[in-house]
């Protein structure tokens, strides 16, 4: 098998459990028009969308973000802010004036917290970050915060966030991936894996893998590329779409 059962896992409660997506960030809504209208679609089972405008929230409102987040909320589709961690690097200061930011301009529901730190030595900065963060929400009535890690980091980092991004990158490393046993103590909607190169003739096998490892949220592409591969529609979005099954945001 190209893959390991997760620990502790009934495969048939796995495959039953409900697969979601989770949009790591399409191109500019003047650039991806069609991908930001498809989130839209009722019934996709879609858990979140995530907004970056330029990097971040940018300097100023954008008046095609802000029309694209509002048809989203609308919609009932939560939508994260993109920051940047740079594996630590970024001030915490700098951190939420763009968090603030994005909450004034485009009314987002949480962010995910791209090129998060994932060993224990990172782990207090980004539990101070993340407290911040949780309280500006809470200005807001609540909101979703999701680490994105990219790989399995200490499971303290569980304890500060609603979701961790445990896969991020391409099939070829996805097909062989293993699942940290530390994973099994908690439901699938702790998880997220993001996939990308995946061919269509693999779609079902991903899925699997994902349900197998105890994922809840997923976006898997058949595109590829070092820079932006997620910036665009799967050429087999229906097909997987209708795979999943109709659902519900979350």
């Amino acid at each position: 098998m190209p893959y390991l059962i997760r620990p502790g896992t009934a495969p048939a409660a796995t495959e039953a459990a409900r697969l979601g997506f989770g949009v790591p960030g399409y191109a500019h809504p003047l650039v991806a028009p069609v991908e930001w209208a498809e989130l839209t679609r009722p019934g996709t089972p879609l858990h979140w969308a995530v907004l970056n405008v330029a990097d971040g929230p940018g300097y100023r409102p954008d008046p095609h973000c802000l029309e694209a987040a509002g048809r989203l909320s609308n919609a009932g589709v939560r939508v994260l802010g993109h920051l940047d961690l740079a594996h630590g690097s970024r001030p915490f200061g700098e951190l939420v004036f763009d968090a603030r930011r994005y909450l004034d301009w485009y009314r987002v529901d949480g962010y995910l917290l791209e090129r998060c730190p994932s060993d224990r030595a990172g782990l207090a900065a980004v539990r101070r970050t993340t407290a911040a963060l949780r309280a500006l929400l809470g200005e807001a009535g609540g909101g979703h915060l999701v680490l994105g890690h990219g790989t399995h980091p200490h499971p303290g980092y569980l304890e500060t966030a609603d979701q961790l991004v445990t896969f991020a990158g391409p099939w070829t490393d996805y097909r062989w991936s293993q699942v940290a046993e530390w994973t099994a103590d908690h439901p699938p909607e702790r998880f997220a894996h993001l996939v990308h190169g995946v061919p269509r003739s693999h779609l079902r096998e991903a899925m699997r893998i994902a349900r197998w490892q105890g994922a809840g949220t997923i976006f898997f592409t058949d595109r590829t590329g070092q820079s932006g591969p997620f910036e665009a529609l799967p050429g087999y979005w229906d097909e997987i779409v209708s795979q999943i099954g109709p659902g519900v945001s979350e």
